[in-house]
């Protein structure tokens, strides 16, 4: 029987990732390169979008800034989420299309870091980097069904689970926490480089380097496949009879809907947090150096948090995970609201790390097991939309409201509290 603590999952995901024989080690392949290229994108640009600026100037910024998270979505869900799901094939084309359009991008923009062209140009590289993210969730069904589910349902077998209570999908939750965990450590390394790159050598180096990255992405999804062996509920396509109810009814399990409600409130939690320590700072005149400190507990955090997912999904379904992360995260920010000094807000920067780590791969499995194959294309489109509506609705308002530290966390308790009790209650009732 393979155990399911970190070091298994470390084990597990480098296994996954150097074996390049099955369909899911080269879904983690590329899904590695992407999350190089990001890293390097997001480093390149962010000392001119952001951390150059002042303080009087730090809320138009970021304004701007919070409107072009969320406008990518606009394009990705409307028009790129259903063709993400007319094939099998299709979503291995628009993984290629994603990095080969940022090689192109990151080039170009590299020549116009001081022109208006920069723009757009950023704006079509978070284009790419959504619909890649989209397509990905929905990839790791049908990639990792043939080649690594059999193994986790003899695992979860000998764990004392009923063959007939063992859901179809039950090791989606593990498998996305490998790809973000390859994610995250890959960006810390990543990022460790792109720093010196841009110290030493300046942006257009970044950049110039990311697109090299994203040529790699190109090459390693071109190797994408198929399972080679299709199960009962592969993919087919839509009946417009079909297509016409799940415009009117997109999802219709209570888990999924109530599931997204969760995960939404634990983005808010994330952005709140995040712009709450950032003003917060600037108005203290504190060390940025607490942030870097916060954002260090954060990663950390969130290893922690991925290393957690398979050992409570052996003893618990998603669902109660995404209950105990919003408790957990209201009790931490009610602590932190007790103690309002900056030590308080990284630990719980810390906290809010596992938390998230814990609920995100577990609300994503939620839907790659219970929303229709040929479905969730649209659906993971729509549920990234109002996930990061709530990320930026959370990050406005200690960007609108000059929030004490302990007003707050507890403002954020409070939210978390009530969402958790309501969640849990929700859930069970239906729709």
């Amino acid at each position: 029987m393979r155990k399911r603590g970190f070091a298994s999952l470390v084990w597990g995901a480098l296994e996954d990732l150097f074996d390049q024989s099955t369909a899911f080690g080269r879904l983690a392949l590329v899904h590695v390169i992407m999350m190089a290229g990001d890293t390097l994108v997001t480093i390149s640009l962010a000392g001119s979008l952001f951390f150059s600026v002042s303080p009087t100037e730090a809320k138009s910024k970021v304004l701007l800034y919070l409107v072009l998270t969320i406008a990518p979505f606009a394009v990705v869900s409307p028009l790129l989420g259903p063709l993400i799901d007319r094939s099998a094939n299709g979503r291995r084309l628009l993984v290629i299309a994603s990095a080969g359009l940022r090689v192109v991008l990151c080039w170009s923009m590299s020549q116009h870091l001081n022109s208006l062209w920069l723009f757009p140009e950023a704006f079509a590289v978070l284009i790419c980097s959504k619909l890649y993210g989209v397509t990905r969730a929905t990839l790791v069904p049908e990639m990792a069904r043939t080649d690594q589910l059999r193994v986790t349902r003899s695992t979860m077998s000998s764990s004392g689970w009923p063959a007939s209570d063992e859901p179809e999908g039950v090791g989606f939750a593990g498998f996305n926490a490998q790809l973000t965990l390859l994610g995250t450590v890959c960006g810390l390394l990543i990022g460790s480089v792109g720093a010196v790159v841009l110290k030493l050598l300046g942006a257009p180096s970044v950049l110039a380097a990311a697109a090299t990255v994203f040529l790699l992405g190109v090459v390693a999804a071109s190797r994408l496949k198929r399972p080679q062996r299709r199960s009962r509920d592969a993919m087919v396509p839509m009946s417009q009879d079909e297509r016409d109810r799940q415009r009117l009814r997109p999802v219709e399990d209570a888990d999924v809907i109530w599931g997204l409600g969760a995960a939404a409130l634990m983005r808010f939690a994330v952005g709140f947090t995040t712009f709450l320590l950032a003003f917060g700072l600037r108005r203290e005149h504190a060390s940025l150096s607490w942030f870097a400190v916060a954002l260090g507990l954060s990663a950390l955090g969130s290893l922690l948090g991925l290393a957690l997912v398979n050992r409570l999904r052996l003893r618990w379904h998603e669902s109660t995970m995404l209950t105990l992360a919003l408790l957990v995260t209201g009790v931490a920010a009610e602590s932190a609201a007790r103690h309002p000094v900056l030590m308080a807000q990284v630990a719980l920067a810390g906290a809010l790390g596992v938390t998230a780590a814990v609920t995100q791969p577990s609300f994503d499995a939620l839907t790659q097991r219970l929303v229709a194959p040929g479905a969730q294309g649209r659906t993971f489109a729509r549920f990234a939309v109002r996930q990061q509506l709530t990320w930026v609705l959370g990050a406005l308002l200690p960007v609108a409201v000059s929030w004490r530290f302990g007003a707050g966390d507890q403002f954020l308790a409070v939210v978390l509290l009530v969402g958790a009790v309501g969640y849990a209650i929700g859930r069970r009732r239906p729709l």
